[in-house]
């Protein structure tokens, strides 16, 4: 029986956008991104619809507790990748993060946090959004993977992430920032840490030749293996099928990493079955919301609160 892990998030929440389309506003520095000229946009979006329906479903198959939200607007087309705006933590704190697209600002929904509050522990909510006034960004647990276990904010340098509101984050939330340049083939900066890195309990999912510094590179590796976990080694073409945007939440029968079924495609058999010695594999076909330069980990924002106990609160007897 696994232990539980703070690593894994129980929950999370997904938006289901219902005219889902890949941002124009965001192509320039977001080199993932796709175009599909052989479908229509009314076809992508249903497609959208029906890929984000599908992975809740999966997800809650397993166990995964999800909350979905409905985005029926048409000018938030990356809204189904709400782990940029928000991410919550241990002990009751939730976060509100600067985005770099002003497209993107309009995703931040009241809506829910105010779910967050009444389902989950809340004690305070920190906004950083302000800081884009100042040009200043940090785009979530899309510019950070965290090591909750460690108190570690992996952050790889680019338009997305500013290291003074890096800082400022780890400051407020008890990380210790480590900080990396890391490029696609063309020495072009990658715009996201978590396309390139996933961390879980037991394993890590990196792109370690994405930083041409061999010194940092090394460094990084050494620290990560340091921790005890399998550092599995993914190659460029492995980053550019997404194979490292993946994350580990806890399902009903233990751990689980959700990657899509694209990315696990991209591993080697013997990739495969490292990792399944240590999480239970959860693919999932997201190809249509990966046009938009993006995969399941960023669909899923996790839900590190405590849980309320909605009978007890109300005054009704909880269900034996």
């Amino acid at each position: 029986m696994q232990k539980i892990s703070v690593q894994a998030p129980r929950g999370v929440v997904m938006i289901r956008p219902h005219h889902f389309s890949p941002n124009t506003a965001t192509a320039e520095d977001n080199l993932f991104q796709a175009t599909d000229a052989c479908r229509s946009a009314a076809a992508i979006a249903i497609a959208a619809h029906d890929e984000v329906t599908r992975a809740a479903d999966a997800l809650e198959a397993a166990g995964v507790e999800v909350h979905l939200f409905e985005d029926e607007g048409r000018s938030t087309p990356d809204s189904v990748f709400p782990n940029n705006w928000f991410s919550t933590h241990s002990g009751g704190h939730v976060a509100l993060y600067p985005m770099f697209s002003p497209s993107r600002r309009r995703e931040r929904r009241q809506d829910v946090i105010e779910m967050l509050k009444q389902r989950y522990r809340v004690q305070d909510v920190i906004d950083y959004s302000g800081l884009e006034q100042d040009g200043v960004y940090l785009e979530g647990t899309g510019a950070m993977v965290l090591d909750h276990i460690e108190r570690v904010a992996y952050a790889a340098r680019s338009n997305r992430t500013n290291e003074v509101a890096l800082e400022r984050f780890c400051t407020h939330f008890s990380f210790e920032p480590v900080v990396f340049d890391a490029v696609d083939p063309e020495g072009r900066r990658i715009y996201h840490t978590n396309v390139l890195m996933c961390i879980g309990t037991d394993f890590c999912l990196i792109g370690l030749d994405t930083s041409r510094d061999l010194m940092r590179r090394a460094e990084i590796a050494e620290r990560l293996a340091g921790t005890g976990r399998v550092v599995i080694d993914l190659s460029q073409e492995q980053i550019g099928e997404f194979a490292g945007n993946a994350i580990e939440l806890q399902g009903r029968s233990g751990r689980i990493v959700a990657m899509s079924a694209r990315a696990l495609r991209a591993l080697r058999p013997q990739q495969v079955a490292t990792l399944e010695g240590l999480a239970t594999i959860l693919p999932i076909e997201v190809a249509t919301i990966e046009l938009a330069g993006g995969s399941v980990r960023c669909m899923l924002a996790g839900i590190h609160l405590a849980s309320r106990n909605l009978a007890l609160n109300s005054g009704v007897e909880p269900a034996s």
